[in-house]
């Protein structure tokens, strides 16, 4: 695949997530819902897939696979993390890269060699700020104008909330939990698509995403 044509799918592909989501998002905090039934808990976690296909779309722009044009890639990084629940992408970005660079080391800032609860803790400590908490309540508290807190909370808020443990738990834990034989102390998910794609988009397949970072989210299974 040539360079320009990866850029330009590349560009597709961020832009279908952002519209999966936005579209969903849009008519599910509209959606006059009754609490019995049963499609309401399955769209939450339809929203939180979707939610975390955001943030893997700031990842992607991180390691610059959306476009070789810089300023559109990033213009999708900080979109998507912005969307996501109001993070900065040029601090994400440092972080991140610091994991890549010091990974396992007390530099690295998604380690954490706690078990599981401390570790998503000083996880999400690392990442969430003051501002962003702001920006966050009066969101909230805007949107509240127009629409049911209810809907606000169950698919909007939580949709979120539970994607944080998806990237942390499938993303990060699973691969780097315990001793490894390879220097980027990753490992791998046996080799199932499906699965790959449902529980991180791909992103199990960890060990391959250290070794080709600049691999986009939606051909890592490639490396597999």
């Amino acid at each position: 695949m040539g360079k320009n044509q990866s850029s330009f799918l590349g560009v597709i592909v961020a832009s279908i997530v952002i519209l999966c989501w936005f579209l969903s998002l849009y008519f599910l905090l509209r959606w006059d819902f009754a609490w019995n039934n049963p499609l309401v808990y399955l769209m939450i976690f339809v929203q939180m897939h979707l939610y975390t296909g955001l943030f893997i779309t700031a990842h992607d722009a991180m390691h610059g696979t959306i476009s070789s044009n810089k300023s559109i890639n990033n213009f999708f990084g900080y979109l998507s993390v912005f969307l996501y629940a109001g993070f900065f992408y040029n601090k994400l970005y440092s972080k991140h890269h610091n994991h890549h660079n010091h990974v396992h080391t007390p530099n690295d800032p998604d380690f954490a060699p706690h078990g599981f609860w401390r570790w998503y803790l000083r996880f999400m400590l690392n990442y969430v700020t003051i501002i962003q908490l702001v920006i966050m309540a009066v969101a909230f508290n805007v949107l509240q104008i127009w629409l049911k807190q209810e809907n606000l909370l169950l698919f909007w808020v939580l949709p979120s909330l539970l994607s944080t443990f998806q990237l942390f738990y499938f993303g990060t834990y699973v691969p780097h939990r315990g001793e490894h034989d390879n220097e980027y102390h990753a490992s791998t998910l046996q080799k199932n698509h499906f699965i790959a794609f449902i529980t991180c988009y791909f992103f199990g397949y960890h060990l391959e995403h250290h070794q080709k970072p600049h691999m986009p989210w939606w051909q890592l299974y490639k490396t597999k």
